[in-house]
């Protein structure tokens, strides 16, 4: 057996190399496809591929599309046919590669398609389009991975797929049903993005809270103790990592209760995700969600009487098919009756392959559009009650962006408290008299509010 000498190296290292192959990558849709997109990049790197920021100069494109709605099948359609018109050799992936003829029926001259998931195929698609030319001297991939994201906040994905049936949704016929990661693959991943700097965890899947139902919560090792794949011990154990942890997607499962505890004494952030569509009964039936909504409202004024500090953000649907005027009345009497602080809204829309579809009536685009208006206008209300409330208190702020300083004009930064997720919750609009850095953690005391976001100046670290 030899060994390689610095010598040799020293060789080696003056022969001309091939240019390393490079890849442009699109991610589309949800945050569970963006980590599925830096899964792919993270291997592609740990190749040797470099990554271009424009199709036209690289040797092949990526294209992540998302299948869920038709708006977002035609956004990735687009993207492939520019990807296409720029570069020529695109490989198409993620949800709506689950349909691969509404793709090849548009681009017959894609290189490959796979579905979502399916890494294995889009690297040995790329390593086709464009053979690997990897340097084994060197390592250019971080023992986190490569992000998408801003170095201070990441995306955890702890399952795939999902066991519900809702009638407007096909997810579960693009991704699968409901597949857990062991608790202890979830929590090295985690310890290896805070090592990293990450200060804050975005816990996301399909289903939050059911996750392990499929590994029938089987304990896993970690730290010299078994955790169990169960939602309130793996926040519980995220808890222990010191930075901020977000819950997305969490259906009102009666276990949900339980991280309410963690909420209240600190161990994770005060701020629930839970998608509930809608509130009318007749409506929901028809969704297959859970229809009990005055017994949901009565759980949130228990939830904020358990954590007063808690922020809830929904979703809603208006204009799903058989909506009646009496059933979006009772939306928005629920809505202003329990008082949610962050909510999006969308209009329905027909997704091929959705029972809803067939269930009844079809709303008239008009009349959506105005529904969502006026839920839109009941939400602002709430939401700008809800921020005036925080004026002349001290929020806790983790920096996301900062202006370049200006002469002796104070500092101005963006940032966003406990109760905001990036990109889909409000901002805090920050002066400053002393420096701040992107990923700290800052006092601010709020002095203004408008209907989505806060106003305030830096009062302490």
């Amino acid at each position: 057996m030899t060994s390689t000498t610095d010598e040799q190296r020293s060789v080696a290292s003056q022969r001309p190399r091939a240019r390393a192959p490079s890849v442009s990558f699109v991610s589309l849709g949800c945050p569970k496809a963006l980590v599925d997109s830096e899964r792919i990049i993270t291997q592609l790197r740990a190749e040797g591929y470099e990554l271009a920021r424009d199709h036209a100069d690289a040797d092949l494109a990526i294209v992540n599309t998302c299948g869920f709605l038709d708006s977002a099948q035609a956004e990735s359609l687009s993207a492939i046919g520019a990807a296409l018109a720029d570069n020529g050799k695109v490989i198409v992936t993620g949800c709506m590669g689950a349909e691969p003829e509404k793709i090849t029926g548009a681009y017959p001259n894609v290189f490959a398609v796979t579905g979502p998931q399916q890494f294995e195929s889009v690297l040995a698609a790329v390593h086709r389009a464009a053979p690997p030319q990897h340097d084994p001297y060197s390592d250019l991939v971080p023992p986190q991975g490569v992000k998408l994201t801003p170095r201070h906040y990441a995306y955890l994905k702890i399952s795939e797929g999902c066991n519900n049936r809702c009638t407007f949704c096909i997810i579960p016929r693009l991704r699968g049903d409901l597949t857990s990661r062991p608790a202890a693959d979830v929590l090295r991943e985690a310890e290896r993005l805070v090592a990293a700097g990450v200060r804050e965890l975005l816990v996301i899947s399909q289903d939050t809270s059911a996750y392990g139902v499929d590994l029938k919560y089987a304990a896993s090792g970690w730290r010299g103790r078994s955790v169990p794949a169960k939602f309130s011990e793996l926040a519980r154990a995220l808890g222990e990592l010191g930075v901020w942890v977000r819950l997305h997607y969490v259906y009102p499962y009666p276990h949900v209760d339980e991280v309410i505890a963690l909420m209240a004494e600190g161990k994770v952030l005060p701020y629930l995700d839970v998608p509930f569509q809608h509130a009318s009964p007749a409506v929901l039936k028809r969704m297959r969600r859970p229809a009990a909504q005055e017994e949901t409202l009565s759980r949130v004024r228990r939830w904020r009487k358990e954590c007063a500090n808690l922020t809830i953000r929904s979703t809603f649907i208006v204009g799903f098919p058989g909506e009646t005027d009496a059933d979006f009345s009772l939306l928005l009497d629920w809505l202003r009756e329990a008082e949610l602080d962050r909510v999006g809204c969308f209009r329905y829309e027909p997704v091929a392959g959705a029972a809803a579809n067939d269930l009844a009536l079809t709303v008239p685009r008009a009349v959506k559009e105005e529904r969502y208006q006026r839920l839109m206008r009941a939400q602002r209300e709430i939401s700008a009650k809800r921020l005036r409330s925080k004026i002349g208190s001290r929020e806790r702020v983790i920096i996301d962006e900062v202006a370049p300083a200006r002469g002796s004009s104070p500092l101005t930064a963006k940032g966003r408290t406990k109760g905001d997720a990036p990109q889909i919750d409000g901002m805090v609009f920050i002066q400053s008299r002393r420096p701040l850095r992107v990923g700290e953690i800052a006092t601010v005391k709020i002095e203004r509010a408008d209907a989505y976001d806060l106003h305030g100046s830096i009062v302490g670290y």
